[in-house]
């Protein structure tokens, strides 16, 4: 979720490739990039609907594949394409869950947006391993706060019950979800990475 390695001394710019995202191709719109945007949100919105419980204890708390689609779209093209994508990809949901959509949405573009910013600057092995732990903790904090402000109003439960699963239950599933994020992504993207090269 394994990223372009820059050990050997080579400045930022020689380790950038062609589809990535930077002040100079800001606002360059071709058919490739735009299918290209297109095929992430495809990937999102049907990796969405992959979930299954990681706590047995609560098992209405899924994981979905999602953020590992919005991180590497970040990446590859930088934070506008994870912003991009991290919304479009939850609008079937939006039809469906609304106030899950609205979640779903904020910890995606917290998690990649972030993330994205972070490894556009800093284009290196340690630099997308700092990324990933930033995106990770601006997203957990996302996902805490929003649960707190939003699942009382449609889950009709009160702020203090929502408040007392924070620690048994909605900080230990947010850990482990983003972890299997961070890793998944930190393994597969050098590879998809070189496919969008090709």
């Amino acid at each position: 979720m394994s990223m372009p390695s820059r050990t050997n001394g080579h400045s930022p710019s020689s380790h950038r490739n062609a589809h990535e995202t930077g002040p100079s191709d800001s606002g360059r719109w071709s058919t490739r990039r735009i299918a290209i945007y297109a095929l992430f949100v495809a990937l999102t919105m049907a990796t969405s609907f992959i979930e299954f419980p990681l706590m047995p204890a609560v098992p209405y708390l899924k994981y979905d594949p999602s953020g590992i689609v919005c991180l590497i779209a970040g990446f590859a093209y930088g934070p506008s394409a994870a912003l991009i994508v991290s919304v479009l990809g939850f609008v079937p949901h939006l039809f469906m869950d609304p106030w899950g959509a609205l979640m779903a949405i904020l910890v995606a573009v917290m998690l990649s947006v972030p993330a994205a910013l972070v490894y556009r600057r800093w284009h290196t092995r340690t630099g997308a391993l700092a990324a990933l732990i930033a995106g990770s903790a601006c997203a957990l904090a996302a996902a805490i706060l929003g649960n707190l402000a939003i699942t009382p109003l449609y889950a009709h439960i009160t702020l203090a019950q929502v408040a007392a699963m924070i620690v048994p239950f909605l900080l230990p599933f947010n850990l482990i979800k983003f972890a299997i994020h961070a890793v998944v992504t930190f393994i597969i993207y050098k590879p998809i990475s070189n496919l969008l090269d090709r």
